[in-house]
């Protein structure tokens, strides 16, 4: 699979110079390249197997079953990441928290918010546009039982870095949940700009400056679990965002 500085340099020649367009560019790109992986055989497997078999609402659907990329703003100022792609809801749709519970959680705070045009996400094709931010996750297939293994969490870090690289107007970036913290505490490792992980642990509002100057922030996903038991509430949720908002400089 082609590291991060090649899939930019292909991009860039692709284009034919850097301009002012390029990071939309190496998103297609990086988006391209995210689609086409199969390096993890158990999660391509399962997402092609419930791509098959189907949830009895979605029959007469035909599921993505493929790795999700990233989606949103191009020039985004918060980086919002999950774990990983719903059986029957990224899985199915291909976009970000699309068609799901969690999903149906999370838009109408970005709605009212202002982050997001639309209070829904239904399909990758009901015009729900995103403003100042892009969503993406640690896993980009759909790992059963929601737990994704060590290694599948490596081999996707290259797509992250990728993403990240290019979004190079990003000021605050949200984790929804442990996994996506600690997956993009790892990143941080990789790419120099922390030493340990172990400085940083993840609660519910944690927050904090990161030596490259973007402010981190955490919160307990949006998942149905959360949400249906009441760990998470709209108010609690709102407040992360309101919070993401200012340090990004949108308020």
């Amino acid at each position: 699979m082609e590291g991060v500085k090649s899939i930019a340099s292909k991009s860039a020649r692709a284009s034919g110079a850097v301009t002012a367009a390029s990071p939309l560019i190496l998103l297609e790109q990086i988006r391209s390249t995210i689609v086409a992986c199969e390096r993890c055989e158990r999660l391509r497997t399962y997402c092609r197997g419930i791509g098959e078999t189907k949830r009895r609402a979605y029959l007469d659907q035909t599921y993505w079953a493929r790795p999700v990329p990233g989606f949103g703003d191009p020039r985004a100022r918060i980086l919002i990441l999950g774990l990983a792609p719903g059986a029957h809801g990224a899985n199915r749709t291909g976009r970000p928290f699309t068609g799901d519970g969690s999903g149906d959680f999370m838009y109408p705070v970005l709605h009212e918010l202002g982050l997001a045009t639309k209070p829904r996400a239904i399909s990758r094709d009901d015009g729900l546009k995103l403003r100042h931010a892009w969503i993406a996750s640690v896993v980009r297939c759909a790992p059963p039982g929601d737990k994704p293994t060590p290694q599948e969490v490596r081999n996707c870090a290259e797509h992250l870095a990728a993403e990240v690289q290019t979004l190079t107007r990003v000021k605050v970036v949200v984790c929804l949940g442990k996994i996506a913290f600690d997956g993009y505490l790892a990143h941080l490792v990789q790419a120099g700009v922390i030493e340990r992980r172990s400085a940083y642990r993840f609660a519910h509002g944690a927050e904090y400056l990161l030596p490259n100057g973007l402010h981190l922030l955490a919160t307990y996903h949006p998942s149905l679990r959360n949400t249906n038991t009441g760990r998470l509430n709209t108010t609690m949720f709102t407040r992360i965002f309101l919070r993401a908002r200012e340090l990004a400089g949108l308020d």
